[in-house]
């Protein structure tokens, strides 16, 4: 019943912005870019967070198992090299993980990165809920979040469903093993420049200065 009436109260501010992005990469650009981290499985809570007012801004989540995957529900990050279904983006190497924080960190946001050890069958199990997910409407990237996390019988009564980023980076910090690691950045506010000099960049999978 909560749920259902938070759903209405945020029903006129979601037909008010745009729909979901239907993206949908191909089988044979997913497994040209898929990328296998010789890390052990974890998953990671991103929040973009205001400097100004420390309201949050954006909700998202990186799971390393067979493979490392972004669910990046509403965002706005893209890059060729990381080809995306409905939110989901694959391929996602060091580069592309630096990229996605790089893109978000500017002057007036920062990111934080709150990493929690997870096993190989837990890491499968969120793969296989993102994934059939589908895309997420604007401003739903928290909801998103928090039910995907809910939707795991070893998180279900650890994480809160909610609407606010700040609410759900706070209850998953809480939760046992998770690190936490905060990225600032100096760039301005308007961060298109960012993603096209992104895109640019010159070989898959190759060092970056940073």
């Amino acid at each position: 019943m909560m749920r259902l009436l938070l759903v209405c109260l945020m029903l006129p501010i979601l037909l008010a912005g745009c729909g979901a992005d239907h993206i949908y990469a191909s089988d044979a650009e997913v497994a040209k870019y898929r990328y296998v981290s010789d890390e052990p499985p974890s998953l990671t809570l991103y929040t973009v967070i205001s400097t100004n007012t420390g309201a949050g801004g954006h909700s998202a989540l990186l799971i390393n198992g067979r493979e490392r995957i972004i669910f990046d529900p509403a965002g706005t990050w893209n890059h060729p090299w990381a080809p995306e279904r409905n939110d989901v983006h694959f391929g996602i190497t060091e580069k592309m993980r630096k990229f996605y924080i790089d893109y978000h960190a500017r002057e007036s946001w920062y990111v934080r990165a709150q990493k929690m050890p997870i096993t190989m069958a837990q890491a499968d199990q969120l793969m296989a809920r993102v994934e059939r997910n589908g895309s997420v409407n604007k401003m739903m990237c928290a909801d998103s979040v928090s039910s995907v996390l809910r939707d795991m019988p070893w998180l279900h009564d650890q994480v809160p469903f909610t609407f606010s980023p700040l609410k759900l980076s706070k209850a998953f910090g809480q939760l046992p093993g998770v690190t936490e690691k905060d990225h600032y950045d100096n760039d301005p506010d308007d961060n298109s420049g960012v993603l096209m000099i992104q895109q640019q960049a010159p070989e898959h999978g190759t060092n970056l200065p940073f």
